[in-house]
């Protein structure tokens, strides 16, 4: 960093400079300004030697407390600056009331300023909630869609935006971004493979569509579902994610929620009465003489006196379609007509 760099080289020259007044007067003005010279100039030497490993450091230290003040949300910031005001009035009022005070010293009011400033600001940051109308107002990027990474790993978000069905910019947060690397890394094999896949779907998402990481995070929040839910009522966004709990929270948090699985199903084809399927009937049902199949999207097929064909494909009629808490169940009975060419 140029400002850093040019900092360093200055507080050399100053350091030169200072060491010459600190040595006994010359015998001439001439010779006490050459020794000033010489002094500060091998203050410059010195520094310029070390201005790199300077430089280096406190990049190092500007980027840490820059990551770390980004997860400090404004409601902390607020709380925590109230607080110290607080403690900074009070402490002005018991120092004119002890003032008169014969032991009294000065120092006593960086003690009480300390001691309340450390009361005051803890007290209002635990509390930081109450301050919600104050300070600097949320961010708003309205449009904005926040993804988390159950849905990334799900993958189908990518042929959802490459069909254009996806408008806006889509927002992955840093949080979600590091549980992903945190997966991929992990030694568990499946974990991995699942941190993988979400890695490589939003290298994909990349290419189809806008796509932006916000670098946000907080440390008053512990789980994942809570920063998502946090982040979103504070911009606006809306939430995308495949997780029923997490959706059911932040539908009362009042955020707007796009489920893939809810669309997936609202899609798929509405099969009536009478209709003809073709499936395997993989188990029995759970009343005597049952079947049971699956379509390919996972919708169960119960199949009345279906025990008797399991493990075979066989064709069947459709009776009632029902949609329930758990998804939409289908029941049916096998084709009159098929039994009767194989009988």
């Amino acid at each position: 960093m140029p400002a850093v760099r040019v900092l360093t080289l200055l507080l050399g020259l100053l350091l030169g400079w200072t060491v010459s007044r600190w040595l006994p007067p010359a015998s001439s003005p001439g010779a006490q300004l050459i020794n000033t010279l010489s002094l500060m100039l091998a203050g410059l030497l010195v520094t310029l030697l070390i201005v790199s490993r300077v430089e280096r450091r406190y990049t190092g230290l500007a980027e840490r407390a820059a990551a770390r003040y980004a997860r400090i949300s404004p409601r902390t910031v607020t709380a925590a600056t109230f607080g110290f005001v607080i403690a900074l009035l009070v402490s002005v009022l018991l120092g004119n009331l002890l003032g008169n005070v014969p032991v009294y010293q000065w120092w006593w009011n960086i003690v009480i300023t300390a001691v309340l400033a450390a009361f005051f600001v803890t007290f209002a940051v635990r509390n930081a909630e109450a301050f919600a109308g104050f300070g600097p107002g949320p961010r708003k990027k309205m449009g904005g869609k926040l993804i988390d990474s159950n849905i990334i790993i799900d993958g189908r978000i990518v042929d959802l935006a490459r069909a254009g069905f996806l408008d806006g910019e889509l927002v992955v947060p840093s949080f979600i971004l590091r549980e992903l690397q945190l997966l991929a890394d992990h030694g568990d094999p499946q974990r991995r493979i699942r941190g993988k896949r979400g890695l490589n779907v939003l290298e994909e998402l990349r290419q189809v569509t806008a796509l932006r990481i916000e670098d946000w995070d907080t440390t008053e929040l512990s789980t994942v579902d809570d920063k998502l839910v946090r982040l979103a009522r504070e911009t606006g966004s809306k939430l995308m994610t495949n997780d029923t709990n997490l959706s059911k929270i932040a539908k009362l948090h009042g955020l707007t929620v796009l489920s893939l699985n809810e669309a997936a199903v609202a899609l798929r084809p509405q099969l009536q009465p009478g209709d003809i399927l073709t499936v395997t009937v993989s188990k029995g049902g759970q009343q005597a003489g049952q079947g049971v199949a699956y379509l390919e999207d996972g919708t169960m097929i119960v199949v009345e006196d279906g025990q008797k064909l399991k493990g075979r494909v066989a064709r069947v009629v459709v009776v009632n379609n029902v949609q329930t808490n758990v998804g939409r169940m289908i029941f049916a009975k096998p084709d009159r007509d098929e039994e009767l060419a194989n009988g």
